[in-house]
């Protein structure tokens, strides 16, 4: 299959980018890794009249520590290099667990973190992540820049609050919690393939060894990736037993409202989700109590 016709831009600054993105608005699509756009202009779901090709700027290409123990990523860097990188390991440990998930390496030597944050699939692992993370977006155009919260950034169907003659420049990770436990859990048709349903979590104890934060992020379920707040306080306070990861997945099973499609029932992705989520609390449980033993 061929995309429909459009014209072709290759700029070599960031400037020079934002500049054709003030001059063409919605007319326009960024082109970066291009696993995602390409197929959709191939199979004429989507039809861009004009290209930007955004992959000579070697600027928007890094990752660098944070604030404290934080992490950058810009928004251009390879998915495959944040894989194999000693840094992201070190400062966060779930995003370079999360990584591998996605597609297969072919797929991840071209895609990039900012393409896949901003295409805003909804079976997408990272912008679950993201929500689960609390990360934060730098936004540029012409205007000036202006950071977004994860938790706003997502508003439907590959819907985000981004705007027209916006570009994504970098992804920011809060420090990461050294003795927290975490997990990241999916199901899919085969390896590679979108999750049908997908799950993180991230537990963190106080000082008495009562849950002191929960945070659970559900995808494939819904329009966008989603955290379950009811379910996140009902473990909130309690000494994380078997039977509060139970109560917790049962909670996550009755909010979520998938759809029915070609891969599988509603019925099916909300029994899954809730055994998905069980699962993933008892292997954040497991690291939680390894990780506090020490």
């Amino acid at each position: 299959m061929k995309p429909p016709s459009f014209e072709f831009h290759d700029p070599r600054t960031l400037d020079e980018a934002l500049s054709l993105l003030n001059q063409y608005g919605a007319e326009a699509k960024i082109l970066a890794g291009g696993q995602s756009l390409m197929p959709l202009m191939n199979l004429r779901l989507a039809r861009p009249q004009v290209l930007i090709d955004i992959n000579r700027l070697a600027e928007l290409s890094y990752m660098k520590p944070g604030n404290g123990a934080g992490l950058v990523i810009g928004a251009l860097t390879r998915q495959r290099l944040v894989e194999r990188s000693g840094l992201v390991q070190e400062r966060n440990p779930l995003l370079a667990a999360t990584i591998p998930l996605i597609g297969h390496q072919q797929i991840r030597n071209r895609g990039t973190i900012g393409g896949s944050l901003v295409h805003a699939d909804p079976a997408a692992e990272l912008p679950a992540l993201a929500l689960l993370l609390e990360a934060e977006f730098v936004l540029r155009s012409l205007r000036g820049e202006r950071v977004a919260q994860a938790r706003n950034f997502y508003l439907s169907y590959m819907t985000t609050t981004i705007e027209p003659t916006e570009v994504l420049t970098e992804a920011r990770f809060p420090p990461w919690q050294p003795r927290a436990g975490w997990a990241i859990q999916e199901i899919s048709r085969r390896h590679g393939d979108f999750a049908m349903v997908g799950v993180a979590t991230l537990l963190t104890l106080d000082g008495s060894k009562a849950c002191a934060d929960a945070r659970i992020a559900l995808f494939g379920v819904g329009a966008t990736a989603a955290r379950i707040e009811k379910a996140e306080a009902a473990l909130k306070g309690t000494p994380l037993q078997r039977r509060h990861l139970a109560e917790a997945a049962s909670i996550v099973s009755e909010a979520v409202d998938p759809d029915s499609d070609v891969h599988a029932s509603a019925a099916y992705r909300k029994e899954v989700a809730g055994v998905l989520t069980r699962r993933a609390l008892e292997a954040a449980l497991q690291r939680l109590t390894e990780a506090n033993a020490s």
